[in-house]
């Protein structure tokens, strides 16, 4: 009878083993989830770098078609920036920093001195600013978490 009684006892984990285990957790999660948020950081701002790779790619393929086609080669203007069809098939995708894919008017100016392409940071609701004299177009945001409008 004994014997059954131990048994009884023996199944169950102690205290300290739970206090141990909660602690392991502990130290997991307070290493695990500031790596979360900068890889979720990290992940915004390869997506709005692709972004504006493809809006400066399609602008580059506006202006050699305006020089192929014998015309004087210029940049697209802002109106035919936030049209669909005239130089990108479909409006850019939403700035992951403000959720906005407006395109307005900005001016690039050397100003500021972020590198390696100093832009001039503008802040507001739309996702990305667009200067058409110079073929120049930079995220729109003041966010801190990202490289403020360098690329």
């Amino acid at each position: 009878m004994l014997a059954k009684t131990r048994n009884i006892r023996t199944r169950g984990f102690t205290l300290v083993e739970l206090i141990a285990v909660i602690v392991v957790l502990a130290i997991l999660s307070a290493i695990a989830i500031p790596k979360y948020f900068d890889y979720a950081s990290k992940a915004r701002e390869s997506s709005l770098k692709a972004t504006l790779g493809n809006l400066r790619s399609a602008m580059a393929n506006f202006y050699a078609n305006t020089v192929v086609s014998g015309g004087t080669p210029a940049y697209p203007t802002l109106v035919q920036m936030q049209t669909p069809g005239t130089v990108l098939q479909d409006p850019p995708p939403q700035n992951p920093f403000n959720n906005s894919q407006a395109v307005i008017a900005g001016t690039w100016t050397n100003a500021t001195a972020l590198v390696p392409n100093p832009a001039q940071p503008v802040s507001g609701t739309a996702g990305y600013a667009y200067d058409a004299t110079a073929g120049k177009v930079w995220a729109n945001s003041n966010t801190t978490g990202m490289a403020e409008n360098a690329w």
